[in-house]
């Protein structure tokens, strides 16, 4: 008797489980597709100079130190650019949500002050949504004296804008590239300027992570002028005066932790502020060591 009642137990034991596990598959299969956002597509919320789609959590702040060091052409002499004329930007970025950010920052070259916001349009999901899509708008401020601008001087000539679509996708846990179509616009340029003042850019940049919290990083960046509407022989002299940007590449090594973001590279740009770096940029690869730097990217987050 009592050897039935515990084959009876052991036989309602085994329906229970197989009641379960097989309740357990159906949810599954009512569950449908992975949905869940990707996260981490970069460490950080910059790529060297770039932006990338991440941004601080909601409520989360974020002190930024780039410093980009003398060209290295003198070699020793300046222990290659450690002793030349550096530039340095510091910034503060600060999360409203999780998918808007907001932030300040200050540049040496030309006393640059800039305000900027960026919101992630989209995200991307385990399956389905297949990237991330963020926005970012910038102003600029040039902050020197009034007598490096023209007679007609006004404040708003001290403004320029760069507003960007990013497009993101983390391939695995290993691989993440991004590539972003810009706009840039400054509000004036002096009358005999080798400038313009409206530009498109586009810029692509990846990260491998091959050990641990240690990745390699690389970017591209490249800015087309956008021809004004002047009168023909207006047109032909300015276009005469133009000097193209040149592109800019930036190689390095990114180390990250929960809390610092550490990066350091070398490029062949000089300004930090993106706008500046689109139109301005006036050293390609092919001048060598003429235009190449050594730069670092602190990011630290509270």
């Amino acid at each position: 008797m009592k050897s039935n009642y515990t084959k009876l137990k052991l036989v309602a034991a085994i329906i229970l489980i197989a009641f379960g596990a097989q309740s357990f598959a159906q949810d599954e299969a009512a569950a449908g597709p992975d949905r869940r956002p990707v996260k981490e597509t970069f460490n950080s919320s910059l790529l060297i100079d770039q932006q990338t789609n991440m941004g601080p959590y909601k409520g989360g702040l974020e002190f930024i130190i780039h410093h980009r060091l003398g060209t290295m052409d003198k070699g020793f002499q300046d222990l290659v650019g450690i002793y030349a004329s550096s530039n340095i930007r510091l910034g503060f970025n600060y999360g409203i949500t999780e998918k808007l950010s907001v932030g300040i920052g200050t540049e040496r070259y030309n006393k640059t002050e800039e305000l900027y916001a960026k919101y992630l349009i989209l995200q991307q999901k385990r399956t389905g949504m297949p990237v991330s899509l963020s926005f970012l708008t910038q102003i600029g401020i040039d902050a020197r004296d009034q007598e490096v601008f023209e007679k007609s001087y006004r404040f708003m000539d001290r403004l320029s804008y760069f507003n960007q679509l990013i497009v993101s996708r983390k391939f695995n846990s290993k691989l993440s590239l991004q590539a972003a179509p810009s706009f840039i616009h400054f509000n004036s340029v002096a009358s005999d300027s080798t400038k313009w003042n409206d530009y498109m850019g586009i810029s692509v940049g990846g990260r491998f992570k091959f050990h641990n919290e240690m990745s390699i990083i690389a970017t591209y960046d490249q800015g087309f002028a956008i021809m004004p509407n002047l009168t023909a022989a207006t047109r032909d002299l300015r276009k005469s005066k133009l000097v193209d940007p040149k592109p800019s590449f930036g190689l390095g090594l990114e180390i990250g932790s929960p809390t610092h973001c550490f990066m350091v590279f070398v490029s062949n740009s000089t300004d930090i502020i993106s706008q500046r770096n689109f139109a301005y940029n006036k050293y390609s690869v092919a001048d060598g060591l003429k235009g190449i730097r050594v730069g670092f990217d602190l990011t630290v987050r509270f």
